[in-house]
């Protein structure tokens, strides 16, 4: 198995006017959030609102992003509720050398842990060569994993299930395999989860908290004393009042207002809870930067 440790952003989508996805800012600014701090970027998740970005926009975000000289810091989101646009999307990243994957099971149908079972086992079929960290947030598609289902994954498919985002929190402080990495999705979570042994988080909110995030990570790495953590963690629960990607958008809109967009449904806060969120976070001492570029 090959681990994935350390602080990692579910990055965020710039949309452009005419509501299309727009490749370069989005790119530039995943690029921007490992320079702050992140050992990599999750894209094309649920934050990047990729269940609402189509196909051809998403294909071509993996081929600029190719370029990228952060490149092996990105791990692939696909946003597919279909077996098949999944299985497409990542032989497409794939042969633009991606590798490592975060996927969701499909939302809406109800199933249990047989279908899940199914779903990323039939994955594996076609993309042997993938790298899938398991996506469990029940809230989001109406199943949680079982311990039982991801010690199967892993035992029956070691070199291809290496690791688990947990933002439904049922695994993290129980789920014990060896070499698998284990990532719960709230920076609430990122201490108590390394004391643990979890490796790390993958989280939204590290799109504005990448060098605090990062300096709890390395204090605990290093053994030192924590004198971030408590700031952090104060941090992620003003934003967890909210819909994440609204706030942070309505937050990051601030520094700079190609952030303003969301495609419909999603909006930005509404002025009551944007003043809200914005006091909130200012008694935390955490203000936007203003007018500059991500």
């Amino acid at each position: 198995m090959a681990e994935i440790k350390g602080i990692y952003a579910a990055s965020m989508s710039i949309i452009k006017a005419d509501f299309t996805l727009d490749i370069e800012k989005t790119i530039r600014h995943a690029e921007n959030i490992i320079d702050k701090g992140c050992h990599g970027v999750a894209i094309l998740g649920s934050t990047g609102q990729a269940q609402l970005i189509s196909s051809k926009e998403k294909r071509e975000l993996i081929e600029k992003l190719s370029k990228s000289k952060k490149k092996n810091n990105f791990i692939i989101g696909t946003g597919y509720n279909s077996l098949n646009e999944t299985i497409e999307l990542m032989k497409n990243s794939i042969k633009n050398g991606f590798k490592y994957f975060l996927l969701m099971p499909p939302a809406y149908y109800k199933y249990g842990d047989e279908g899940a079972y199914n779903y990323y086992s039939k994955i594996i079929e076609k993309v042997p060569e993938s790298k899938i960290i398991l996506y469990n947030f029940e809230k989001l598609c109406g199943y949680a994993f079982s311990i039982s289902v991801v010690e199967k994954l892993a035992k029956d498919f070691p070199e291809q299930i290496i690791g688990l985002k947990d933002s439904t929190y049922n695994l993290y402080e129980k789920l014990k395999i060896e070499n698998f990495s284990i990532l719960p999705g709230s920076e609430t979570k990122l201490l108590k989860g390394l004391e643990m042994g979890c490796s790390g988080i993958i989280s939204a909110i590290c799109n504005v908290t990448a060098p605090i995030a990062r300096k709890v990570y390395d204090d605990f790495i290093n053994d030192k004393s924590q004198t971030s953590n408590d700031k952090l963690c104060e941090i992620r629960k003003v934003f967890d009042q909210f819909n994440l990607i609204s706030g942070l958008h309505s937050f990051k809109s601030i520094e700079n207002e190609m952030f303003a967009r969301l495609l419909p449904p999603l909006k930005l806060l509404n002025n009551k809870e944007k003043e809200k969120l914005l006091l909130e976070l200012k008694t935390l001492n955490f203000i936007p930067e203003i007018n500059k570029a991500a």
